[in-house]
């Protein structure tokens, strides 16, 4: 049993508990090129959520993973077979509900570990948020915790790329085709100057846009480059849950 995760955890154990941090992974169920399963999002929020409270429990932090959640926002990929939609009103519910469980049981701090892009949790956490004022809730996207071009030679993807491909070469090698058989990758950019740059955005129709699924070339991925990526990035996650759970709730700003 890793007494920071809940899914292993038992009754005996967990009653004589005081969490200061709930951990929620975050993931999605979708296609990911012709060389990565349908569960990269979650086995990746699965490993890195793991990893990180590890770290941060192995230097006093009280924190608690909880199961991940397996479906996330696929709303542009509805005609993706068995690419499974959460919309963002029933993500709201979920939140709310687990929310109401843990400012219940006296644990008043949640950080939600986001496993995939169509995921944004902003506008949810400011409602909820406003609802339960006695607890602090966060959100990290770990793909975006590091400088990629440190890391890999195709930085620009953002789905089954390099990146991700390396990550599941480290994690579960076993689910991985050979590379000679994914996709390139390739995708279209907009027409519209503006909706390429950060300051406008609309919604990619996946299938309008990449013909494999893909964004990012996967093709120089290595596990090596997965594990030093991950060994970095759980570092990095890691401080922010120890920094979260010991963090005074009363005195959050310099």
């Amino acid at each position: 049993m890793r007494p920071y995760i809940l899914l292993e955890s038992n009754w005996k154990y967990i009653k004589e508990q005081k969490f200061e941090l709930a951990i929620l992974p975050w993931g999605a169920t979708e296609a990911h090129n012709y060389h990565l399963p349908y569960g990269t999002d979650v086995i990746e929020a699965d490993f890195i959520a793991a990893e990180s409270a590890r770290k941060a429990y192995e230097e006093g932090a009280k924190v608690i993973v909880l199961p991940t959640i397996p479906f996330g926002v696929n709303t542009g990929q509805d005609d993706v077979l068995l690419d499974i939609n959460l919309n963002p009103s029933t993500q709201q519910a979920i939140i709310e509900d687990i929310v109401q469980v843990l400012d219940r049981q006296g644990i008043k701090k949640l950080l939600i570990l986001n496993s995939h892009g169509g995921n944004n949790f902003k506008s949810i956490l400011r409602e909820v948020g406003l609802k339960y004022q006695n607890m602090f809730i966060s959100f990290c996207n770990w793909f975006q915790a590091m400088d990629k071009k440190a890391y890999f030679d195709e930085y620009d993807g953002d789905h089954a790329d390099e990146m991700e491909t390396s990550l599941m070469l480290h994690f579960t090698p076993e689910l991985v085709r050979p590379l000679d058989e994914a996709g390139e990758g390739a995708s279209k950019k907009w027409k519209v100057s503006g909706l390429n740059e950060s300051w406008a955005w609309a919604e990619r129709k996946w299938t309008e846009v990449s013909e494999d699924t893909g964004i990012g070339n996967p093709k120089l991925a290595t596990q090596e480059k997965g594990e030093r990526f991950f060994n970095d990035v759980t570092d990095k996650v890691s401080r922010l849950m120890a920094d979260l759970a010991s963090m005074d709730m009363k005195n959050k700003y310099e």
